[in-house]
């Protein structure tokens, strides 16, 4: 009887845990989804660029941009090694219900393919990259976020990190990306695990990310420290501040 109890309590746990996620999940994107849509690389009137449309209405190619089919590699010169039985992922900051995933964890979290252009503040961009990941959206809303959470910074293991508004993070198309092109993501590219940010320039999606902050404030990474912009837009050429 006592193992029956526990089981049935175990259960009302699980779906209490499930409603509670499903429920910050719907706040979250009801507060975002309009700012999401008023964002320039969706709604901008007079965007810059050249080439037919991209698949939200923008010119193919960005302002100063040209293309490649090769795929070069930007870092801070460290190249962090990290097995993935000790890889973790925490998202943490102004949530409710703080994470701390492992790669199996990850893994157990929906999959998604996704196509996608990489736009490289350095003026190249590479077109069709087929990723696969999670959605960003996905452990955020897990971890319920507070009602003033506006803002993310990601760390990286290597030690950079990059500022992201929440109407840019919660974007289906920015993944936590461990494929690339069908095979595991290099060790140069980020792998195990990296942000892509299709959206805006590349280096606002951090390399070998560990940690997701929420926040109720903006906090400056490493390169809009230095001077880059704190918003990244390429289709105002919005590289610097």
């Amino acid at each position: 009887m006592a193992d029956k109890d526990d089981s049935e309590r175990g259960e009302r746990g699980e779906r209490g845990k499930e409603a509670r996620i499903v429920e910050a999940r719907m706040k979250l994107r009801g507060r975002f989804l309009a700012r999401m849509q008023e964002t320039p690389s969706m709604a901008d009137a007079r965007p810059m660029g050249e080439g037919p449309p991209n698949r939200h209405g923008m010119p193919r190619l960005p302002p100063g941009q040209t293309e490649t089919t090769a795929w070069p590699v930007l870092d801070l010169g460290i190249k962090p090694e990290v097995a993935l039985g000790k890889w973790r992922l925490v998202v943490d900051g102004a949530c409710a219900a703080p994470l701390c995933l492992g790669w199996d964890d990850l893994m157990a979290l929906p999959q998604v393919d996704d196509v996608s252009d990489f736009h490289c503040v350095t003026t190249w961009s590479k077109f069709d990259v087929p990723w696969r990941g999670v959605r960003l959206a996905e452990v955020i809303e897990a971890a319920q976020p507070h009602d003033d959470a506006s803002f993310l910074l990601c760390h990286a293991y290597d030690g950079y990190t990059v500022n992201l508004p929440m109407e840019e993070a919660l974007k289906p198309d920015v993944l936590l990306a461990h494929t690339a092109y069908g095979k595991p993501l290099e060790l140069d590219h980020g792998g195990p695990l990296r942000v892509i940010t299709p959206q805006l320039y590349a280096w606002k999606g951090a390399k070998w990310v560990a940690r997701i902050e929420l926040m109720n404030h903006d906090v400056l990474g490493y390169w809009e420290r230095r001077g880059y912009s704190n918003t990244g837009h390429p289709w105002r050429e919005d590289r610097y501040s």
